[in-house]
């Protein structure tokens, strides 16, 4: 883990723990042991997502490639996703994780690459338009707000998500205009730069990548079918929230479900360079709290039982994932000693 992973990791937590005390242990706590065994149907239930975001990458295949079955892309989803929750790398990790275990079951690296590129680039995009959603919700709650304390909460938490919103575009631009421009290989040319080194195999193989990403943008409908896809996994992440919040003792209903989730993973997503968005995601529901109409602890629950959906989806994941690298090391070295020594 690189220095500044852990300096966010260390302040993440710390946020944590502080929001933890503030709210008070005993109120948080309870909230969860009142959901007790039901958090398991709210991972129960995170797998309706899990599919409908492993068929936003599948779209994107043509028709026969190898590895590209629904299975395939759903198991690599699946490993990616709790790469991304439960590694202290932010949301690097995810689409490397992808990639490779695409790239496992036959698939051509570039083609694995681009598909989880591509595909990372229009969830972001239907990220984008799903906090808008949520930010359209708060303006509509905000105008039958009146004087009411919890109107002045929305008028102040307006802006705040129109700018999670827009640090979400800013860095949606950026990563699609380098990647439009050639983002695999133009980074293995920096590095041979920096380091000295030609890396010719290299440079092809970041090229074929660069030419699949381009490929794969030019096959608007399937692009356009993964946004859509994508967008409809963000929706459905609405029921995780509403059956928690059920669960815990703080039901809401399904608009007040869908604005927390919508302006919650937009500060999430903001916030992405911070592992697991840790301290981040507990904050944002605080100052969501008043405007859905829930006590504080129950919005820190909520988040803790988020967590612990991630952690029940997420460790059977990076076992899995951790299974995988095995063979894949086993393979390799199997096919080093079937092949012919030099003289």
């Amino acid at each position: 883990m690189r220095w500044p992973s852990v300096g966010l990791l260390t302040a993440g937590l710390l946020l944590l723990i502080g929001l933890t005390v503030w709210q008070g242990f005993t109120a948080v706590f309870a909230a969860l042991a009142a959901a007790g065994w039901t958090l398991l149907l709210v991972a129960l239930f995170h797998l309706l997502p899990l599919v409908i975001d492993g068929a936003a990458i599948r779209v994107l295949f043509v028709e026969g490639t190898p590895g590209g079955s629904w299975r395939d892309t759903l198991l690599a989803r699946w490993a990616g996703e709790s790469a991304n929750s439960l590694m202290p790398l932010g949301q690097v990790a995810g689409p490397v994780v992808m990639a490779r275990d695409l790239s496992r079951r036959l698939m051509p690296m570039p083609e694995a690459a681009a598909a989880v590129t591509v595909s990372t680039t229009l969830q972001a995009l239907a990220q984008i338009a799903f906090g808008l959603i949520g930010v359209a919700l708060l303006i509509a709650r905000e105008s039958l707000g009146g004087s009411h304390p919890a109107g002045h909460a929305r008028s102040e938490l307006v802006p705040a998500a129109l700018a999670a919103s827009g640090v979400l575009a800013a860095i949606l631009v950026s990563f699609y205009w380098v990647q439009r421009r050639g983002l695999f290989g133009s980074a293995v040319r920096t590095f041979a730069r920096f380091s000295g080194r030609h890396g010719e195999r290299w440079l092809s193989g970041a090229e074929a990548i660069d030419r699949a990403v381009e490929s794969t943008y030019r096959r608007t409908g399937r692009a356009a079918a993964s946004f859509a896809l994508s967008l409809a996994g963000w929706l459905a992440g609405t029921g995780e929230v509403y059956l928690a919040l059920r669960f815990i003792g703080s039901p809401v209903g399904w608009l007040d479900a869908l604005m927390l989730e919508s302006l919650g993973q937009a500060i999430r997503g903001a916030a992405f360079a911070v592992p697991g968005a840790l301290g981040v995601q507990e904050g944002g529901f605080l100052l969501l709290a008043p405007v859905a109409g829930i006590a504080p602890h129950a919005a820190l629950a909520l988040s803790f039982a988020k967590r612990a959906r991630e952690i029940l989806l997420g460790l059977p994941g990076l076992a899995y994932l951790h299974r995988s690298e095995r063979s894949r090391r086993r393979m390799r070295g199997e096919v080093a000693e079937d092949s012919p020594s030099r003289p």
